[in-house]
């Protein structure tokens, strides 16, 4: 079923409002996205991004820009160091201020994501969703969302996605303003980090992450 806009906002505003904020954020801090760039660059070395298949609205599979933040550092055989040795305090840092988020705005402005919706998951979770869990698709992923704000990586599998389907059925010009109120005070305060190789366990003991964990869990700078 075609999912049907909640409101004005949502059906003509949302998205020319996204592509505003983020041409105007390239614009205002292109300089923020050029050091960090040739940090990234001096520090952990090249590709300065990387990139990783999601699903985004109508789970169409875009790629998610980010900055890197790992080391390549391989063992004899070829194989990735883990990740607790291939992390520096650099690559922590660029987490902890969500620095390695900002290329995400070129998927904005792209139309493969919006400023505020559910984060964009793991293509191989889609197999696992319920009927209802897919409706998360209906709209565009967000760079921060409804389940972000509430508890990020330290709430349940089934939480995140009741949130996520909250926003997509529920969403308003006030919602996303709060959320992203909420956002820059849990980034300035540092609330809601956890390791990137924690999570949460669901009742059938599957793991699971928060989508922004997930992907440095897995994330191969090659």
């Amino acid at each position: 079923m075609r999912h049907k806009p909640y409101g004005i906002y949502e059906k003509d505003f949302k998205r020319p409002l996204d592509l505003f904020c983020g041409l105007a954020a390239v614009i205002v801090f292109w300089w923020l996205y050029l050091v960090v760039a040739v940090l990234v660059r001096i520090k952990l070395g090249s590709p300065v991004l990387y990139t990783q298949n999601r699903p985004g609205k109508n789970e169409k599979i875009f790629k998610l820009y980010k900055f890197r933040t790992m080391m390549d550092e391989r063992d004899e055989n070829g194989e990735l160091l883990p990740d607790e040795v291939r992390l520096t305090k650099f690559g922590k840092c660029l987490r902890n201020t969500s620095l390695d988020e900002l290329p995400e705005v070129f998927n904005i402005i792209r139309g493969d994501m919006s400023i505020v919706g559910p984060r964009p998951l793991l293509v191989r979770y889609l197999p696992y969703y319920t009927e209802e869990e897919h409706h998360r698709h209906d709209i565009r992923p967000g760079l921060t969302g409804l389940a972000q704000v509430k508890g990020r990586n330290f709430i349940t599998w089934e939480e995140i996605f009741q949130y996520d389907l909250e926003y997509a059925n529920h969403c308003t010009f006030v919602m996303d303003i709060k959320i992203l109120i909420y956002t820059v005070l849990k980034v300035i305060s540092h609330s809601d980090i956890s390791d990137a190789t924690q999570g949460t366990q669901d009742s059938s003991g599957r793991k699971v992450h928060d989508s922004l964990d997930i992907e440095r869990k897995v994330e191969n700078a090659s």
